[in-house]
């Protein structure tokens, strides 16, 4: 059995490799459409009666709604930089060494966003695979999970954090990418 934390890790190295191959501007994309995720899935939560009132009552169908709509804003992240106007340039070029450890550090920032906030979406469903068995608070393997939860992006990424947040990523998106 592996702890949960032990795989949120290895996906942390695997997206700052995959960053590294893609370059930093690609993966802030990518950081950005995460943000958006979570602030798109805070207004829909605080706002919409549906939501707000009988997903809540149901926390499988919830963890659903998240997790598509975070799924369906980073795949398009990923797919975004593919427009002519980033990869005509060379003004987002990877030459040098401090293009590729900059894009590993947004890409392992990337992992954290995503794949913690879907961690933190199952903890909060309570699990809801089957094979995935929430951490036991009595091992310290599973203490070190729990602990790590209370880190993740949904936990300190809410109003207004979040506000802040987005109004940045577009500030920055009109400056550098436009």
């Amino acid at each position: 059995m592996t702890g949960l934390n032990a795989i949120f890790w290895m996906f942390v190295i695997l997206f700052g490799i995959i960053g590294a191959m893609r370059g930093w501007a690609k993966e802030l994309l990518v950081t950005f459409s995460t943000v958006l995720a979570l602030f798109i899935l805070n207004v829909i939560e605080t706002y919409v009666p549906f939501v707000s009132q009988s997903l809540k009552a149901n926390p499988s169908t919830l963890f659903w709604l998240r997790a598509i709509l975070l799924a369906g804003l980073v795949f398009f992240g990923y797919q975004s930089p593919n427009l002519q106007r980033l990869a005509g340039s060379n003004r987002f070029a990877r030459e040098k060494l401090q293009d590729y450890l900059l894009g590993f550090v947004l890409g392992s920032i990337n992992a954290y966003l995503f794949i913690g906030t879907f961690w933190w979406f199952m903890a909060d469903a309570n699990y809801p695979f089957k094979f995935i068995i929430p951490p036991d608070p009595n091992t310290t393997i599973g203490q070190a999970s729990l602990d790590l939860l209370k880190r993740m992006p949904p936990v300190w990424l809410k109003p207004p954090a979040i506000f802040f947040a987005i109004a940045l990523a577009f500030a920055f998106v009109i400056v550098v990418f436009l």
